[in-house]
């Protein structure tokens, strides 16, 4: 391997992406900022591996507090995207310049919870939330059953090449 292959790796990706652990819970989990940065790796189109993002690894007192001043709902939830560009993403290969992607904001008890409830473990769940994440950074949405089928392939299908298992696998369509 060379060393122009290993940094298109998906499972490296070094800065500009920052992995912020601010809640003293993610210390359950002491590889969580490995598996946040192989799954925004495994995310992100080769175009935009240069790109700045920022995985903030927060409670859900924090994560309540946000969804209720930027989404109006006082309540926790486990993934919060803020992408930096409104207008959809350029293309970051043509402007030379590292791209401003955004944010991504995840709930620990949420998570946690989330995960033992449905049986995962907590590295699978979290590599979902973080690839969901990005996802929307990138322009995705889920609003419409199109939408929503559209994304959730694209997430089943970059979760395969971290050995992740299918997260909608067993759900009740109803």
């Amino acid at each position: 391997m060379t060393p122009d292959d290993e940094a298109s790796s998906p499972e490296t990706l070094d800065d500009p992406l920052d992995v912020v652990v601010d809640s003293p819970l993610w210390a359950a989990m002491p590889d969580a900022d490995a598996v946040v940065r192989r799954a925004v790796a495994a995310a992100l189109p080769r175009a935009f591996r240069d790109a700045e993002l920022c995985v903030l690894l927060a409670d859900d007192a924090a994560v309540r507090a946000l969804n209720a001043r930027y989404r109006g709902r006082d309540s926790a939830t486990n993934v919060l995207s803020f992408p930096a560009l409104r207008d959809g993403v350029p293309n970051a290969a043509s402007s030379g310049l590292p791209v401003p992607l955004g944010d991504v904001v995840i709930a620990y008890e949420t998570v946690r919870a989330e995960a033992d409830s449905e049986g995962k473990p907590l590295a699978h769940h979290l590599s979902h939330l973080v690839v969901h994440g990005v996802l929307h950074l990138l322009g995705h949405d889920h609003e419409t059953d199109a939408e929503a089928d559209a994304m959730e392939a694209q997430e089943r299908a970059i979760l395969a090449t971290l050995a992740v298992p299918d997260p909608y696998a067993g759900r009740d369509c109803a």
